[in-house]
């Protein structure tokens, strides 16, 4: 008898340990917005239903909590078109706060978001102003790797500071450009950065448990295709490049048991249910006009 409760407490803490996103932070849509139209997602001449978008947004928040997620609300950052996409304010970790450096557009953002964190307890730690980076939705930690983007949305050099502030092995990746007519990389007219159909690392690419991804690998560079393919400790679910750009099929919230991802994405979604997960996917259209989905809406705290 001894050895089965042994066996079981075993499987138990095993299973906990592969939790993941416990708790997170959620904003509002009420500015909810894509006036300013600052990726390749937004066309600043459709105009947005906040009424939908609201609704949306509180059925994202519902699953969250069906799948055993705390959900912390704060008030939307007011007349912040893209306030909704927590995810950007900054990567947490242990008790620090790894404070993002946004776009133009998004800079009212980030005196908000660090009151916001301060006020929940976390250490604030900021990087110079003049290097760019995403916070979590460019920076994924899997196990005691955390994926990090580069040249859109975060500057090469925050990544050593990533590593200096968490002790993870920094993978950098970098995603395929936009390109024009002409074949020349797009450079935002709003931003005035470089543009990407995966300007951040979370539409390429998703955590699932810390030694499982789901990604698109042709959103990749053949040189971070070649970097994921290497980690031999890390299994891999393939994402079609359709399903990745037309459904944000990467860009997801998963427990480690429960998956929360769009309605749109059949395949991955029958792929995470052959595997044993519980898969809930709420329709959401509205929110994507700004160019993020669920992950994006969602920082893990």
């Amino acid at each position: 008898m001894q050895e089965v409760l042994s066996f079981c407490s075993k499987k138990l803490q095993c299973s906990l340990q592969m939790l993941i996103n416990k708790k997170v932070l959620m904003s509002g849509a009420e500015y909810f917005d894509d006036g300013f139209a600052i990726n390749p997602y937004m066309d600043d001449q459709i105009p947005v239903d906040i009424a939908k978008a609201t609704s949306e947004h509180a059925e994202i928040k519902r699953c969250f909590e069906t799948a055993g997620i705390e959900v912390v609300i704060v008030p939307a950052p007011a007349d912040c078109q893209d306030g909704v996409y927590t995810a950007n304010w900054a990567l947490i970790y242990g008790n620090k706060a790894l404070m993002s450096n946004l776009p133009n557009k998004r800079k009212d953002e980030e005196p908000y978001a660090e009151e916001v964190l301060k006020n929940l307890g976390f250490e604030i730690v900021k990087f110079p102003e003049n290097l760019h980076f995403s916070g979590q939705g460019d920076a994924l930690q899997c196990g005691n790797y955390l994926f990090t983007g580069t040249q859109y949305r975060t500057s090469f050099e925050v990544h050593p500071l990533l590593s200096q502030h968490t002790g993870l092995e920094v993978v950098g990746l970098q995603t395929v450009p936009e390109l024009n007519d002409a074949g020349e990389p797009v450079i935002n007219s709003v931003t005035g950065w470089p543009d990407s159909f995966f300007y951040d690392l979370d539409l390429g690419l998703a955590v699932i448990t810390p030694n499982l991804i789901a990604w698109c690998p042709e959103a990749f560079t053949p040189e971070s295709q070649a970097k994921i393919r290497s980690l031999l400790d890390i299994d891999k679910i393939e994402v079609s490049f359709e399903e990745a750009t037309k459904a944000s099929a990467c860009n997801l919230v998963s427990t480690g048991e429960t998956i929360i991802m769009g309605s749109r994405a059949p395949q991955l979604k029958g792929m995470l249910e052959s595997r044993g997960f519980k898969v809930l996917a709420p329709d959401v259209t509205e929110l994507m006009k700004g160019g993020g989905f669920i992950r994006c809406m969602s920082l893990t705290i």
